[in-house]
């Protein structure tokens, strides 16, 4: 993947950059922001893209609660889609639908949904096997009068020349119309789960840009592949949602990212989509071609050393994303403009050195604004989000590592 791009000379910018600086002016880096007015708009946006379908909201993107509240009192927002069990029971103390995105093999966590008949009630977990079935017979002991809930997940993955050429994640190994049929019989022929949803995450268009900066024939190559998988993936989902509705009633049918909102929601097998990360706008949703989410979030860090004159050092800078190793997976510094990390050193843990005209004119003590490149994560490396509207703080939203909750 090609580096991120620094942040463009600019009136918004500066604007910006100006509004941010104003509004933290007694804060003390290292420290993060959610800029409101930008949160909101792409709260808006997620919505009008979303075809009047429900976006449910995947709070990996957030880990924070006070927003995903926020964003759950709009219209157009239903329900939450976490990313552990544990999270989901500590969710479902606030919220009746709780979806767990990915399967679980945590023992202590399911016995505690099977026991209660609230988290029961609000709480489904993502199988696709019956393996997993089997696991979560032996491990939570559910029984008919309190059935666990259960979302099959279909791999949405492009298959081309049978599997020699896959696109898209590894995820689940239900591909076929047949298949999810057989997993959906395997439910139904135990009273103890009831089976009321069906998943399908369509990363290579929902988590790819289409749009690379400075990589034109790629885009190109991008937006091929995305074009062929929407196409077959809209025609096996189809397929899929209308075996597994022969025998199950299914409540939802999931689909989409933020980055597929008006392809997927277009499907009319899909009865709701999923979205998170176009909230906060980060670095790799730069690379799109129909939307630009407006940056929300952001980081500030304090520089601390002035090893050459054209190099500023600031503390720490090493919140780097999960995903493939590469330039892309690192924060983004955007105020002042014109700085970039060296190459020989990146985002180190304790000290991050910045090169670029405006590292000469940065001292000791001022500040390096960054965007994070994914979402979420940034919540791991701060106790609060401080909540800007125009250029004052008007709440502190705390993450989830501010209340203590540490989920993976």
């Amino acid at each position: 993947m090609s580096a991120p791009a620094t942040m463009p000379q600019g009136a918004v910018g500066d604007e910006t950059h100006e509004r941010l600086e104003r509004a933290t002016a007694a804060f003390e880096p290292p420290f993060a922001v959610v800029d409101l007015t930008a949160y909101d708009a792409n709260a808006a946006d997620l919505a009008r893209r979303a075809l009047g379908k429900p976006i449910r909201v995947a709070s990996k993107s957030l880990r924070c609660r006070a927003l995903t509240e926020r964003v759950l009192a709009r219209r157009g927002f239903r329900g939450a889609l976490a990313f552990t069990l544990p999270e989901a029971l500590w969710l479902a103390s606030d919220h009746e639908d709780v979806v767990v995105g990915y399967p679980t093999a945590d023992r202590a966590a399911l016995r505690r949904l099977a026991g209660d008949e609230l988290l029961a009630r609000r709480v489904t977990l993502m199988v696709d096997s019956v393996e997993h079935l089997d696991f979560l017979r032996e491990a939570a002991r559910p029984t008919p009068n309190l059935p666990l809930r259960l979302c099959l997940e279909l791999d949405a993955s492009l298959r081309l020349f049978g599997d020699r050429l896959h696109i898209g994640a590894r995820r689940s190994p239900v591909h076929t119309p047949a298949s999810a049929l057989s997993l959906a019989r395997a439910v139904a022929d135990r009273p103890e789960f009831r089976l009321v949803g069906l998943m399908a995450y369509e990363s290579q268009t929902a988590g790819v840009g289409d749009a690379p900066p400075g990589s034109p024939l790629r885009g190109l190559a991008v937006r091929a592949m995305q074009r062929a998988s929407a196409t077959e993936l809209r025609e096996r989902r189809a397929a899929v949602v209308a075996a597994v509705r022969a025998v199950a009633d299914l409540e939802f049918v999931n689909g989409g990212g933020t980055g597929s909102l008006e392809r997927t929601a277009a499907e009319p097998a899909v009865t709701e989509v999923a979205a998170g990360s176009g909230l906060y706008g980060p670095a790799l949703f730069d690379g799109y071609r129909a939307f630009r989410p407006r940056p929300a979030a952001y980081f500030a860090l304090p520089v601390v050393r002035r090893p050459a004159p054209d190099v500023a050092t600031v503390l720490g800078g090493g919140w780097t994303a999960s995903g493939p190793p590469g330039p892309d997976r690192l924060p983004l510094p955007v105020f002042p403009a014109g700085l970039r990390f060296r190459a020989m050193e990146g985002a180190g843990e304790v000290q991050s050195p910045l090169l670029g005209p405006a590292a000469r004119r940065l001292r000791i003590g001022d500040r390096v604004w960054f965007r994070h490149a994914k979402a979420g994560e940034l919540a791991e490396h701060v106790d609060a989000f401080h909540l800007v509207d125009d250029d004052r703080i008007v709440a502190e939203a705390p993450t989830y590592r501010g209340e203590d909750q540490a989920f993976l």
